[in-house]
């Protein structure tokens, strides 16, 4: 687990700064990444080959009281209560889903698409998991739509000649 923000801000006036920082309406994860993503494009083209694009989604959990300030990840069993009954949380924070462009020889070229995002909720996912086959419902409906469109985003910083996606 990571520390908190004051406690790697070190002092009050870093840890506003940072606050500051991440309230700004007028910076976004498209205008931070801009420069990786061009670096990116420079280094793929470089490369003259074939470039893989490996996909992954990973986990940013937070301890929070309450889950709206940040968002959900997921709703996890805690076990029974004295009465025998049920308990589950949920566990606060963001997914990030991210394309990593490399060469065939396993160098990293970069960054070529990231996105995040919070599930909103999980109310009937078991019950719906037990009427349907999860494996015949197009990826559109199944709640993992950051990753659809993935492709575009990846071809609009590396171009789609010589890339490849074996992961999907």
């Amino acid at each position: 687990m990571g520390q908190s923000i004051p406690l790697v801000c070190q002092d009050w006036a870093n840890t506003k700064a940072a606050y500051r920082f991440f309230s700004n309406d007028r910076v976004s994860e498209a205008d931070i990444l801009a420069g990786h993503f061009q670096s990116t494009r420079d280094r793929a083209a470089a490369a003259g080959g074939l470039v893989l694009v490996l996909h992954d989604t990973t986990e940013f959990s937070y301890q929070r009281e309450k889950s709206e300030a940040i968002g959900i990840t997921k709703s996890i069993n805690s076990g029974r209560d004295k009465a025998g009954r049920l308990r589950s949380h949920t566990v606060c924070g963001i997914l990030m889903h991210s394309s990593l462009a490399v060469t065939i020889e396993g160098v990293p070229l970069g960054l070529a698409a990231v996105k995040f995002w919070t599930r909103k909720k999980f109310k009937g996912t078991a019950a719906l998991k037990k009427k349907i086959n999860p494996t015949r419902i197009p990826i559109e409906k199944k709640g993992k739509r950051p990753v659809v469109g993935k492709s575009q985003a990846v071809y609009a910083t590396l171009g789609s000649s010589g890339t490849m996606h074996p992961y999907r």
